[in-house]
């Protein structure tokens, strides 16, 4: 079944897709939904890093049903499904060391990792980034751009394996440890409630503002101060303009119009020209309206400038 056909169970949907009803937004029988963004590699990895979107993950109850490390079943409502001591229970060496074997069998991919930076003790993380395994995949600072420039093509990142990037939110550790500092390369609109307001996209206080230009990568907060996972169906649906496509079609749209300059990246051709478009509603030709063709790069650039960033949370303590 396609998006938004009424299902009973997760079967009845074709894939990317699920079974879900979202009764906070007023919909009592269960839809197909969409769980999985469209990979933009698949119409080309030849452009720079910070001309790809991706698909976040921050509060996004993807944990429920799991056991914890003691085999407590997780099935707290908390965001993060976890209390802080059960998380300070696991090593941050096996969520690192799972993310080595992602890498290892996946190799045309890239993980991008983001600390909240609690960690003191000398050269900790890079203690455990070196016990992990990851380090012949690190992505070195010194080959980030500064003020704002292109990142290096993907495609090449890709070749060369360097393929994890790190950001850590303390200063110091970028000359002491090689690992890059956010506020330097990202900007981040506010999280919580603040960062969802219509027409405002204020920065978080740490981060430039939201425009810019000395910085190539954006990091797009869309998530409640008090998130709550029986109404996250409905922040990812209206607020998005993606009712049942919800944030995987979100990432959909962004990716057209930074690889393609089309609505959707469902609408881009492999390896096409930008701004050469196909008509969803007509598949395998071009599309002639102007609501599926943007004009020039520079155009997509003012609609969706930067790239989203593949998050994952890490947390660590001395």
């Amino acid at each position: 079944m396609q998006l938004g056909s009424i299902c009973l169970s997760n079967g009845n949907c074709d894939a990317g897709l699920h079974c879900e009803t979202c009764l906070a937004n007023g919909n009592l029988r269960p839809r197909c939904t969409r769980i999985q963004p469209t990979d933009p590699k698949s119409k080309g990895n030849g452009l720079p890093f910070n001309r790809y979107a991706w698909l976040t993950t921050h509060n996004s109850f993807a944990r429920l049903g799991q056991r914890s490390r003691t085999g407590t079943p997780v099935i707290a409502p908390e965001n993060q499904q976890d209390s802080i001591t059960g998380q300070l229970n696991q090593p941050a060496i096996d969520v690192l060391k799972e993310i080595q074997l992602f890498l290892e069998a996946n190799p045309s991919e890239v993980i991008t990792i983001f600390i909240e930076d609690y960690v003191t003790s000398p050269k900790g993380l890079t203690k455990a980034f070196n016990a992990s395994g990851l380090m012949k995949y690190w992505f070195p600072v010194e080959r980030m751009p500064k003020n704002g420039g292109d990142w290096p093509l993907l495609s090449d990142m890709i070749s060369r394996n360097e393929r994890l990037l790190v950001f850590t939110s303390k200063a110091a550790k970028e000359a002491s440890e090689g690992i890059a500092y956010e506020w330097r390369y990202v900007v981040e609109n506010q999280y919580g409630d603040g960062g969802m307001e219509a027409g405002s996209c204020p920065n978080r206080a740490e981060s430039l503002p939201m425009n810019a230009i000395s910085r190539s990568l954006v990091l797009m907060n869309h998530f409640p101060s008090n998130p709550d996972m029986a109404t996250a169906c409905k922040h990812n649906s209206a607020p998005l303009r993606s009712d049942g496509g919800g944030a995987p079609e979100a990432t959909d749209i962004a990716n057209g119009h930074l690889v393609c300059g089309c609505n959707s990246i469902a609408c881009c051709k492999v390896n096409a020209s930008f701004g050469v478009c196909d008509d969803p509603a007509k598949p395998g030709a071009a599309a002639t309206s102007a609501s599926y063709r943007l004009s020039s790069p520079a155009l997509a650039s003012q609609l969706q400038y930067f790239s989203l960033l593949a998050i994952v949370l890490v947390s660590m303590a001395p």
